[in-house]
């Protein structure tokens, strides 16, 4: 995998995605369970120092913070709407559905950077390499440069990613919501936040102020999720205070003091009521429902190939749309599902032989999905497990249609028995003259729809020899 992808390993201690994972799977996953635990023992002992001190979403914020008078005029009540967010999540995930899970900050960014950051910068890199090698002793250093960046940072060929511009605008409007409160996302919209908000109520470490307090509110003016109330003699709430410690630098008489983890803190307007967790979970259980009611549930398209291995009904109640396995995928043929596969899919990863192929001797995608929603099949079990079947369209076939000698598909063919055959066919020439050629022809038998012909293929524009999904057994386990 390029890159250090030190996101991919913080995304391991996600509480979030270690629940809903494990919820919609119907199974317990021992190191999602240490992972939750462990997770939930911090919000215990320190509240929500994840969020001020591990989130990597919640440093970006931090880089980017504006201050505006417009925080005062947002209500308190907008706190509830992460919580809302929360339990739709859960209860969707109840139902096997793991589509909202694309509001997990750590996926946010993770997806950012190898869809939309990433290829954009190896873009730029790679183009002003070009435009400077040509100068003499430049070359060197270019070289070297080369050598440290790739394959560490960047992919040793250049990425491309349906959805790219969708991907960077989420992230940049997640930064712009600063405008109207300093971390917005984490005060009034992060499920993660909301899900920690919980457990912090009873935090054993909470901020306190000291009796010599002066009242000069500096404190309240610096906490960057607003949550120090000067009309409560500057206390604040630890289910929303990150312990970013911004309010002890401004004023000594900010402290941490223990208490008893089993004296919860205040209750306060926004923290969600009975009565909004259930209006959530009936939200959440309709949403589910109109997913399952849509036509694509029952009659999938033909180009929805997934990974080696990944049944339909495991990706839909398992991948956290993390998109790991594709900033992985050393081909580029694993992409996000776009909207028109469904809501349901969004954003799972999906074989687009347009852009690549599923290597033959590569097994690498399920060796890094952290959930094994992709199956971790060894090279052996992989180079014989079925991905879709090759198809070709004779009218868009250069051998066929046009007479002429082709035979790409048949060559690029990875498999040691060929799935593309060339057979000889009699044609007439429209002046009348005969002659034989070869055109292609697909072993069904051989063939496991790895996309290698369609992608080499050399037809302007779609393919003419395609891979289709026609087996049901590959849409369900």
């Amino acid at each position: 995998m390029p890159g250090n992808d030190w996101i991919a390993y913080v995304m391991r201690f996600d509480p979030l995605l270690a629940l809903t994972s494990m919820l919609a799977s119907q199974t317990v996953i021992l190191t999602s369970v240490v992972e939750l635990l462990l997770a939930i023992a911090l919000a215990v002992v320190a509240g929500r120092a994840w969020c001020g001190w591990l989130c990597p979403l919640g440093t970006a914020l931090d880089l980017f913070t504006i201050k505006k008078a417009y925080a005062n005029k947002i209500p308190e009540e907008m706190r509830s709407v992460k919580y809302g967010l929360l339990m739709v999540i859960l209860v969707a995930a109840l139902f096997g559905n793991l589509t909202l899970l694309f509001f997990d900050p750590l996926t946010i960014v993770y997806r950012t950077l190898s869809f939309s950051i990433l290829p954009a910068l190896n873009q730029g890199l790679t183009g002003l390499e070009s435009l400077l090698y040509p100068i003499p002793f430049l070359q060197d250093p270019i070289t070297w440069l080369e050598g440290v960046l790739r394959p560490a940072v960047f992919p040793l060929s250049l990425q491309y990613f349906y959805q790219a511009i969708l991907f960077g605008a989420v992230f940049v409007g997640v930064i712009l919501l600063n405008f109207l409160a300093p971390r917005f996302w984490c005060r009034y919209l992060c499920p993660l936040g909301g899900f920690l908000g919980f457990f912090s109520k009873i935090a054993v470490f909470r901020r306190e102020v000291g009796e010599s307090c002066r009242d000069c509110s500096l404190c309240s003016r610096r906490c960057p999720t607003g949550t120090i109330d000067r009309d409560k003699d500057y206390a604040s709430d630890p289910g929303e205070c990150t312990l970013c410690l911004d309010c002890f630098r401004s004023c000594p008489d900010s402290k941490l003091k223990a208490h008893s983890p089993l004296r919860r803190a205040a209750w306060n307007r926004y923290d969600p009521s009975r009565r909004q967790l259930l209006g959530a979970a009936a939200v959440s259980a309709a949403s589910v429902a109109l997913f399952h009611s849509g036509a694509d549930a029952a009659h999938p398209p033909l180009d929805l190939l997934r990974p080696p291995g990944a049944m339909e009904d495991r990706i839909l109640t398992t991948c956290l749309r993390c998109g790991i396995c594709m900033r992985a995928c050393p081909t580029n043929v694993l992409q996000p599902a776009s909207p028109a596969l469904g809501l349901e899919k969004l954003w799972t990863p999906v074989l687009v032989p347009e852009l690549g192929y599923c290597e033959y001797t590569c097994n690498t995608c399920g060796q890094v999905c952290p959930v094994q929603a992709i199956p971790p099949l060894s090279i052996e079990q992989k180079q014989v497990t079925l991905i879709g079947k090759a198809y070709i369209d004779q009218n868009r076939c250069l051998a066929w249609s046009d007479h002429k000698l082709c035979m790409v598909c048949e060559e690029m063919c990875p498999l040691p028995q060929k799935a593309v055959l060339l057979t000889d066919l009699a044609v007439t020439d429209p002046n009348g003259d005969k002659r034989t050629i070869r055109v292609p022809q697909v072993d069904r038998a051989a063939c496991i729809g790895c996309g290698t012909c369609e992608f080499k293929c050399p037809v302007i524009g779609e393919a003419a020899i395609r891979v289709h999904i026609t087996d049901p057994a590959l849409y369900s386990s």
